[in-house]
């Protein structure tokens, strides 16, 4: 772990924004709350900020529940300088789903693998199974006990990252839910839980649903419409759960290209290395062991050919040794 006063030491005397991947999930955004209520605490100012948009309505509700201000990177063009701080969390510089903002990105704080190694004045680059886990632990390290508000939103954050402590949890996950749990308001956390699915997404189960094709233990499906990046990961995670499937590929066509999310139970399959290499020539993608997202840019969609559907089973087939 990283020293957090290194971190306000660069910080003090700069404008800082602390941002989050493109399309933020809870996750993210719990941990960009985090960050920016922490370094209050040292008298520094910062605002969250992201490009794309709020597409998930786990993502919103958190938002409105606690009303936090996260503002869209077309909102901050005209102020923002080259020399303003940028840390980057639950997200790394060039990975593959982040906007590069005007901007100096001087610090980092993930909990993804690294895919482009980049040099930043401050980063804490560690596995878990969630990024507010990485924050809480900065809270507990300094014996700051977080406000009611920033524990609930990262508790939130953990149970969503970890989808309840079923995926890709740590021992550090399960600690720092211990050490947040008695700051939180249990009453916000259980309303955060229910009902995070609108009507409107029924339409892309349907579609995952009557698409799916299994090869051997890989499950695939096609969203022939415009998906949010949010909805395309919970699909995966809905393939996932058959009892047939052990690695799951959830791809939905856009106008600026196709969204893929792969989600895996297989210990030989790891999802974020098999994204980052079958789309090497393609577009971008990387991720966990168990779960990754990956993009191709629609001027490398043409390199797939008439049926390009088919053309991305059999690459994920190949790179798997599937085919």
């Amino acid at each position: 772990m990283s020293d957090f006063k290194e971190l306000v030491e660069l910080c003090k005397g700069h404008r800082v924004y602390v941002q989050t991947h493109n399309f933020p999930d809870p996750d993210a955004i719990a941990s960009a709350y985090g960050i920016r209520n922490l370094l209050a605490l040292y008298d520094i100012e910062s605002k969250l900020c992201y490009d794309g948009r709020i597409d998930k309505l786990s993502a919103s509700k958190l938002l409105d529940t606690f009303q936090m201000q996260i503002y869209p990177y077309a909102e901050l063009l005209k102020e923002m300088k080259e020399d303003d701080y940028i840390i980057c969390v639950d997200t790394q510089k060039n990975g593959g789903n982040v906007t590069d903002f005007v901007g100096d990105e001087v610090a980092c704080i993930d909990h993804h693998p690294t895919f482009v190694p980049m040099e930043y004045k401050y980063q804490d680059i560690r596995i878990t199974g969630a990024c507010a886990t990485l924050i809480a632990e900065y809270y507990s390290k300094l014996g700051v006990s977080p406000d009611e508000d920033t524990a609930t939103a990262l508790l939130y954050g953990i149970k969503m990252d970890t989808l309840q402590f079923s995926r890709g949890v740590t021992d550090l996950d399960i600690e720092m839910f211990r050490f947040l749990f008695p700051f939180c308001n249990k009453e916000k956390l259980v309303k955060l839980e229910r009902n995070n699915m609108e009507f409107a997404d029924l339409r892309a189960y349907g579609a995952a649903i009557e698409s799916i094709e299994l090869y051997d233990k890989t499950g695939f499906s096609c969203i022939p419409f415009s998906c949010p990046d949010a909805l395309i990961a919970i699909l995966a995670d809905f393939i996932l759960a058959l009892v047939e499937v052990d690695v799951a590929v959830v791809y939905s066509y856009r106008e600026d290209g196709i969204k893929l999310s792969v989600r895996s139970e297989d210990p030989n399959v790891h999802a974020g290395n098999l994204l980052n290499q079958m789309l090497a020539d393609l577009g971008n993608g990387g991720g966990h062991a168990a779960m990754a997202g990956g993009f191709i840019r629609k001027d490398k969609v043409e390199k797939l050919g008439n049926y390009p559907g088919d053309a991305i089973r059999n690459l994920f087939l190949k790179t798997m040794g599937r085919l």
